[in-house]
């Protein structure tokens, strides 16, 4: 390997390092979470630019596969209304039909699919904002996830707080939004539903 070659696998390297912790407490054994999520960081890194590793800047939705991302917290401003209690005056308008989710989420999708656009991409919406009787519906047609579903326990839902999104993506979409949409703060986060993408800006 040429040493430039070399020198860019070491700096990628020493980014994920400085990502994951290792090193920083050598007396404690890797658990074989940590390991897998180690091969993915490893995998991430090496997909992208020594310069984007050595800065940290890493994909986001290369590092966390749907389902290890934890609960999302409500919005501060909005979580005294109740999950899918929340009036339409207390969120905006995405652009598309009459789907509305939190203001900065709605923000940033307006940017996203502008963006997409300008690159040949459709980015299609079927669904945002879920009240609780949506959510109640929902879950008595589809069932619960957690049961094999395709619905969250209502007063749980992502989409009662305005922060998820379902999608209406071909495949070009789809791929555009794995490789772009953490770049907005949406992230695909549910297991099984390619579909859904929630609204998680890096902190």
């Amino acid at each position: 390997m040429a040493l430039e070659g070399l020198q860019a696998v070491q700096i990628r390297i020493a980014a994920i390092q400085a990502r994951v912790g290792v090193g920083q407490t050598p007396a404690r054994t890797a658990s074989a979470a940590e390991a897998v999520l180690f091969d993915d960081v490893f995998s991430a890194a090496m997909a992208e630019s020594p310069t984007a590793a050595a800065s940290g800047q890493l994909r986001p939705a290369r590092l966390a596969s749907p389902g290890r991302y934890g609960r999302v917290a409500p919005p501060a401003e909005l979580a005294g209304y109740g999950n899918g209690k929340i009036p339409p005056g207390a969120l905006s308008p995405i652009g598309v039909g009459e789907h509305r989710l939190h203001a900065p989420a709605a923000a940033a999708f307006r940017r996203m699919k502008a963006d997409a656009a300008a690159a040949g991409i459709t980015i299609g919406v079927t669904d945002s904002y879920r009240t609780y009787e949506s959510q109640v519906d929902l879950a008595h047609r589809k069932g619960l996830h957690k049961h094999g579903g395709l619905a969250a326990t209502p007063g749980t839902s992502n989409h009662g707080w305005g922060l998820a999104l379902d999608l209406d993506l071909d495949a070009s979409a789809q791929q555009w939004m794995r490789d772009n949409g953490w770049r907005y703060g949406f992230v695909e986060d549910v297991p099984r539903e390619p579909w859904h993408w929630t609204y998680r800006p890096a902190q």
